[in-house]
């Protein structure tokens, strides 16, 4: 299973996760052949991409990190806080939706504590208008699973995950047109954004259900270690560790997702360009351990290795992030093997990924080499 640009697909191929809105309703399900009606529909409902299963590793089961129920409820509950304080301000303070918010976040909590070595193997798929409400959660189960790692308590897990979801809360104050620029932001409507930090923290402070400390993570997940964010270029030890973890994971979401003015980068990526911003964007410590439970290479997908062997990722382990488990389909030659040996690629270091396999074209090749329909 991996995922593709809605314009790469093609009719025949088969839906490998079920699509949702943000209302938590189905748009397609698991198993569905595309047509070219649906791909049509997709593309004029905004959905950028998906995941399809191409038959390269169908036994391989590739599961989201929380339950497809937990994210949709806490997704449509993101929603309606945010749509309710475009149309009523004075909603900042209520308590209306945000004790449920306050249950999922702990549910959430618990299903993450309950399979600390679980792997992040695919991403949140959301319409490109309704972005902002999967982003949130996505940052949510990302700073979660960063603070499970760093051996947070559940007390300090909690107000790290309601900061972390409701990071972005401040943008309801900020113009739609903004927001959704396709092109280039001129000077003052850059300006204009970066007011959204402190909007966010003037409106979760009201709030009777949400602390100070996650407030503190809304206004300050754009500061930077080295100086370089905003809304106050604060540095080193003046920006809180909750915020440093959500400003963090919140910039590897935005890479992995797609935008109306850019595709999605590949998640090997993104993880190198996190991984570069250790001790220079945010502390060491904090991006390792993120880095420990993000597959750099999802299970899914095909690769060349530099033995010039072709392999599909099976299997990845916490810690081994950038080392999965593969199984070899295609040897040196490009000829399909009748015995495909796996190999844990943190095991034998003579063996390492050169390169993603992600042209349609050299895909349906390898598909069409191993026979399959």
């Amino acid at each position: 299973m991996r995922k593709i640009h809605v314009d790469s697909l093609s009719p025949g191929m088969k839906v490998g996760r079920p699509v949702f809105n943000s209302r938590g309703q189905v748009l397609l399900n698991a198993g569905v052949e595309l047509t070219k009606r649906y791909i049509e529909k997709l593309k004029v409902m905004g959905i950028p991409s998906l995941y399809i299963d191409d038959g390269f590793l169908s036994d391989v089961q590739v599961d989201d990190v929380i339950t497809d129920e937990a994210r949709t409820n806490i997704k449509k509950k993101v929603r309606d806080f945010y749509t309710r304080l475009e149309s009523e301000p004075s909603a900042a303070q209520t308590v209306i939706g945000m004790k449920d918010i306050n249950n999922l976040v702990n549910e959430i909590i618990d299903q993450l504590l309950e399979s600390k070595d679980i792997v992040v193997n695919i991403m949140d798929i959301r319409t490109l208008d309704e972005y902002t409400f999967g982003h949130s959660v996505n940052v949510c189960v990302l700073a979660l699973m960063t603070g499970i790692k760093l051996g947070y308590s559940k007390a300090k897990l909690y107000h790290l995950a309601m900061g972390a979801l409701l990071h972005d809360v401040g943008k309801t104050c900020i113009p739609e047109h903004i927001l959704n620029k396709p092109g280039k932001l001129t000077d003052e409507e850059f300006n204009e954004i970066k007011k959204h930090p402190n909007y966010g923290y003037e409106i979760l402070i009201k709030n009777p259900c949400v602390s100070r400390l996650s407030a503190l993570i809304a206004q300050q997940h754009h500061e930077r270690l080295n100086g370089d964010g905003y809304p106050y270029n604060l540095k080193d030890d003046e920006i809180h560790e909750l915020a440093k973890v959500t400003g963090m994971v919140d910039i590897y979401d935005a890479l992995t997702a797609d935008r109306v003015y850019r595709r999605a980068l590949p998640p090997h990526e993104a993880y190198e360009m996190i991984s570069a911003c250790g001790d220079y964007y945010f502390d060491f410590h904090l991006v390792q351990a993120f880095l420990h439970n993000v597959a750099a290479f999802p299970s899914g997908s095909l690769v060349k290795l530099n033995t010039g062997e072709t392999a599909g990722v099976i299997e990845t382990f916490p810690g081994y992030t950038k080392q999965p488990k593969v199984r070899i389909l295609l040897s040196s030659n490009g000829q399909p093997l009748k015995n495909k040996r796996e190999i844990w690629l943190a095991e034998d270091y003579n063996v390492f990924i050169t390169s993603v396999i992600d042209d349609e074209s050299e895909l349906k090749l390898i598909k069409k080499k191993l026979s399959l329909n």
